[in-house]
């Protein structure tokens, strides 16, 4: 448990805490085995599938690419969770905590493939491109608009108010220890940035993603797995503790359990975002000729943030015996750094200068610097998209200034906020987002299940799938619609 001062802090942990008891926990594995099941785990069997479509598919006038739609939703899933989240986990979860993330994201690949599929089926088309989410599909799949309004307040809210501060928090921390540069001056500076790339709109938000995240991801993961391979003698030794902790049969970590199984989850829903709805606007931006394509897409990307970005740090992390494990009763049960306490980042900076010596903060701040900051880019996107929904389209431009201000003003807060904090906001954000999506797209199984089996039985045939709305019986699917009435 954090430490904290004060009433309001103690409120905000607390908040935190019932959102992500054990009922959330068994929602995101209930809705992640549920859909992985139905499709007979199609995260394995179209996993050749899933390259195919990021590689050929084009993108439109109307439309990005499904390759930009994945290094744009990438920009989401890649942040902050995948350096000093994984560490917080460790730290709180033990070891243990890394098997968990790898189960949520293996479940979580079956959620990521509904609600993108979903966002796909019930798009729009607006002078700027396609817009669609979770608010789309929750009112023309469900006939809820009270429902759909709710998920764009809190979406707004969460993307506004309580997640982009952790990201800025992470960034200026790393950077005033890896450089010295004051929090204050390193969020005016991270504000001024994100003014410019804001105006370029989707296709802007596209095009920066697609340059800086394949980069960025490439040479963070270079260092991590030079560590992993100069360490490679000990990879089954860590992989057996590793299982061990997360069952408990682990002596040490006997009574973490409950800690491993919670901060595994709630660590690998924050970092993949599966489940949250949040990366479903990216998805439905993309062009495309079947929803199932991008959500095959986005099933794709769960694998990249976790198996690949997540383990290469925890296994950076284990491998170099830089991590402390602190037990639910604050009983510090491995104190490889009795100078450290909850700070993820800076187990992350440790692990590396045990080999890059007197690196492991300069890199550590550069990779966090790119990876939280391609989040704000995701983020923005993600609550402007939820505006538009709320008001109809007819937002004025006062109101996307004020959007556009109040984001910022959160960024720079963020900026000089404490970490304690910063993360249990964006725990909260995270976990009522998930609450109301997971419930969404349980509602509208049968639509995802619909459209699964039209796009199989075409693939199985030899064909390429396109998609026909009337002819699978989804209502409401009105873009797809008119573009079989223009064809």
């Amino acid at each position: 448990m954090l430490q904290t001062g004060g009433i309001m802090e103690n409120i905000i942990i607390n908040l935190r805490d019932t959102i992500w008891s054990l009922p959330m926990i068994m929602l995101c594995i209930g809705a992640g085995l549920l859909f992985s099941l139905s499709t007979r785990f199609l995260q394995v069997r179209y996993l050749k599938e899933m390259i195919r479509q990021i590689t050929t598919s084009k993108s439109s006038d109307a439309g990005i690419s499904p390759f930009q739609s994945l290094v744009l939703s990438l920009s989401g899933r890649l942040g902050t969770g995948n350096i000093a989240g994984v560490a917080t986990a460790l730290v709180f979860g033990g070891p243990g905590a890394l098997f968990w993330m790898w189960v949520i994201a293996f479940l979580g690949a079956g959620s990521a493939f509904a609600e993108s599929t979903l966002g796909q089926i019930y798009k729009t088309k607006d002078a700027g491109g396609y817009r669609g989410g979770p608010a789309h599909y929750i009112e023309k799949g469900t006939g809820a608009r009270w429902f759909a309004v709710l998920f764009s307040i809190v979406s707004l809210l969460a993307y506004t108010m309580f997640m982009p501060g952790l990201q800025a928090n992470t960034i200026t921390s790393s950077m005033e220890s890896a450089f010295g540069i004051p929090p204050v001056i390193m969020g005016l500076m991270m504000v001024v940035a994100l003014i410019f790339i804001i105006k370029g709109g989707i296709k802007g938000f596209a095009r920066f993603s697609e340059l800086v995240i394949p980069v960025m991801s490439i040479g963070y993961l270079l260092f991590a797995w030079i560590i992993i391979a100069i360490n490679f003698r000990q990879i089954p030794e860590i992989f057996i503790l590793i299982i061990s902790s997360a069952f408990g049969t682990e002596e040490l970590f006997a009574g973490m359990v409950g800690s491993a199984l919670s901060y595994g989850i709630r660590r690998g829903v924050f970092s993949t975002e599966a489940g949250m709805g949040s990366q479903v606007s990216a998805s439905a931006a993309a062009e495309t000729d079947h929803p199932a394509k991008q959500g095959l897409v986005q099933a794709f990307s769960i694998y990249i943030d976790t198996f690949i970005v997540n383990t290469s740090t925890g296994f950076m992390i284990l491998l170099t015996g830089m991590f402390n494990v602190i037990s639910p009763t604050g009983e510090v049960i491995v104190n490889n750094l009795p100078h450290l306490h909850d700070s993820g980042a800076d187990y992350t900076i440790y692990a590396i200068d045990s080999v890059f010596t007197g690196w492991g903060s300069i890199i550590t701040a550069i990779s966090i610097f790119l990876f939280a900051f391609t989040i704000f880019v995701s983020h923005y996107y993600i609550a402007e998209t939820n505006l538009m929904y709320i008001t109809r389209g007819k937002q004025t431009p006062t109101m996307v200034f004020a959007l556009q201000a109040f984001f910022l003003l959160t960024i720079f807060q963020g900026s000089i906020a404490s970490s304690e904090m910063a993360w249990a906001m964006a725990d909260i954000g995270v976990g009522v987002s998930v609450w109301l999506n997971l419930i969404a797209i349980l509602l509208l199984y049968k639509p995802v299940m619909l459209c699964f089996k039209d796009y199989e039985e075409q693939y199985i045939q030899g064909k390429e799938p396109v998609f026909n709305s009337k002819s699978v019986g989804i209502k409401n699917a009105h873009f797809w619609e008119n573009k079989r009435r223009k064809s």
